[in-house]
């Protein structure tokens, strides 16, 4: 029923203005509308909806992440932007922050400003 339209992704923020920076300055996203209650951007033809709620709950799980090609390439280009990688007990992550997936994926995480886990994951070789 739904295989064919556009999906819409959300993420919760306290401060819209703070998430514009971080989403559009620092992972240069491309901000396509902001109004009073959220701010857009477009992932590639699929929507981003940072929406403002009063108190935004951190999350222990992975809410949005994005598919790399070469996984160390973009945590340096993050890293030299000033974001932090996560680290988490008991999973063997490189040097780098990354993690080896038991099917092969290379996966590391990041914080948005609102607690939101993000992550990258770069696919096994095929």
């Amino acid at each position: 029923m739904l295989g064919s339209a556009s999906p819409v992704a959300f993420l919760p923020s306290g401060d819209l203005d703070r998430s514009r920076r971080f989403y559009e300055d620092t992972l240069r996203l491309r901000c396509i509308e902001q109004n009073p209650i959220a701010v857009v951007f477009d992932i590639n033809g699929i929507s981003l909806r940072i929406t403002l709620v009063d108190a935004p709950p951190a999350s222990p799980f992975t809410v949005f992440g994005w598919v790399v090609a070469d996984i160390h390439a973009s945590i340096a280009g993050l890293l030299a932007v000033g974001v932090s990688f996560q680290r988490f007990p008991g999973m063997t992550q490189d040097e780098h922050g990354a993690w080896g997936a038991p099917g092969g994926a290379l996966v590391a995480w990041f914080l948005d400003p609102d607690a939101n886990l993000l992550s990258l994951t770069q696919p096994p070789p095929p």
